[in-house]
C-alpha cells in the first residue's frame, strides 16, 4: 500500500514538473494568412541606363518560364515600383498631394501578398492564383479607393515604374485586365478600395 503511494506521488511530480518545462517556440507556416515576409535590402545602384531601358521596355505576353523570381529581384522589382526612397516617407512613385492612395499586392506561388512601405510583405490570402491572371512568375495587383479620379494616374505611375525595372532586369512584363476579378469576395480589400489593374511578371525561357 505504502509502495503504491509512493510510487502515485512519485508520478505527479514528475509530470508537474513537465508542465514547467517552456514549450518549444513555434514558427509562422508560410501558408497561414498574415503571415511576414521580410525583403532584402533593395539594389538601388546599377542597372541598365534610363534612355536604355525605355528603348527596351515593351509589353511580352508569352514566353515566361514560370519560375520564381530570386528574393533579391522581387525585392528589387517591388522597390522600383513603389518603395520608399526618401526619409520623409515619399515613394518611388508620385501621387497627387502625395496620398499614396495605392495598395500593391503581389500573387505568389506561396499567396498574395500585401507589400508595406517598411519593405516587407504580409499574406492576405493563400493559394497559387497567378494562372488566374495571366500566369508568369508572379502577378502585381494595384488596388485604388473607388471614385478616386487621379487613382487610374497613380496606378499608371507605378506600372511604368514596373515595366521599366522589368526591361532593366531581363523580365517579361505586360499590363492587362484578364483576371480582373479572379480574387473578388476572397482577397480581403478595405470597404470602397477595388483592384484597378494588375500586371503580369515573370522570367523568359
Amino acid at each position: 500500500m505504502i509502495r503504491t503511494v509512493r510510487h502515485s506521488l512519485s508520478l505527479l511530480l514528475s509530470l508537474a514538473a513537465l508542465a514547467l518545462i517552456p514549450a518549444a517556440p513555434t514558427t509562422v507556416n508560410a501558408a497561414d494568412s498574415n503571415a511576414r515576409m521580410e525583403l532584402p535590402a533593395p539594389n538601388k545602384t546599377g542597372g541598365m541606363p534610363l534612355m536604355q531601358a525605355l528603348a527596351q521596355r515593351r509589353s511580352i505576353k508569352t514566353g515566361f518560364s514560370g519560375a520564381a523570381l530570386s528574393p533579391q529581384q522581387l525585392s528589387d522589382l517591388l522597390w522600383a515600383t513603389w518603395g520608399v526612397n526618401r526619409e520623409d516617407g515619399r515613394r518611388t512613385a508620385p501621387t497627387a498631394m502625395n496620398r499614396q492612395d495605392v495598395r500593391l499586392y503581389v500573387a505568389l506561388e506561396s499567396g498574395v501578398w500585401l507589400y508595406e512601405p517598411a519593405h516587407a510583405l504580409v499574406k492576405v490570402l493563400d493559394g497559387d492564383w497567378r494562372a488566374q491572371m495571366g500566369g508568369g512568375s508572379l502577378t502585381l495587383l494595384y488596388a485604388v479607393p473607388q471614385g478616386n479620379e487621379w487613382g487610374g494616374a497613380h496606378v499608371g505611375s507605378l506600372y511604368q515604374n514596373a515595366g521599366l525595372f522589368c526591361a532593366s532586369a531581363g523580365l517579361g512584363n505586360y499590363v492587362h485586365v484578364s483576371g480582373l476579378h479572379a480574387l473578388d469576395g476572397k482577397l480581403p480589400l478595405t470597404e470602397g478600395w477595388k483592384i484597378f489593374i494588375v500586371q503580369t511578371v515573370g522570367l523568359l525561357k
